[in-house]
């Protein structure tokens, strides 16, 4: 059974900083590149960001860019979503995301076979 488990939602301050967690267990980590999403209420879900299977090429929405970094440890089956500065407009259910094929890149959520159970991230003053 695959399962994506995340950690590390919560509500902060504009300018605040999170780390996301997102442990994978039942399915190879270590060849498959690995992503994040989210979703705001009302609005579809959408990219944020993309790392590839061995950690050395990632790749970013154009509205998180500079802001936040993706990372994993292959060795703990973990990848890691670091944000910083964030604002109102990053409240969301943040999501990771296993594609269907091994060494293959994520563009779209239609790339995607597991998806974690989504963490609340709120940011209000």
């Amino acid at each position: 059974q695959v399962q994506l488990v995340e950690s590390g939602g919560g509500s902060v301050q504009p300018g605040d900083s999170l780390r996301l967690s997102c442990r994978v267990s039942g399915r190879a980590f270590n060849i498959f590149d690995m992503g994040w999403f989210r979703q705001a209420p009302g609005k579809e879900r959408e990219f944020v960001g993309t790392i590839n299977w061995s950690g050395s090429s990632t790749r970013y929405a154009d509205s998180v860019k500079g802001r936040f970094t993706i990372s994993r440890d292959n060795a703990k089956n973990t990848l890691y979503l670091q944000m910083n500065s964030l604002n109102v407009e990053d409240t969301a259910v943040y999501f990771c995301a296993q594609p269907k094929k091994a060494w293959a890149s994520i563009v779209s959520p239609s790339d995607i076979a597991y998806w974690g159970q989504g963490t609340q991230v709120t940011v209000s003053s």
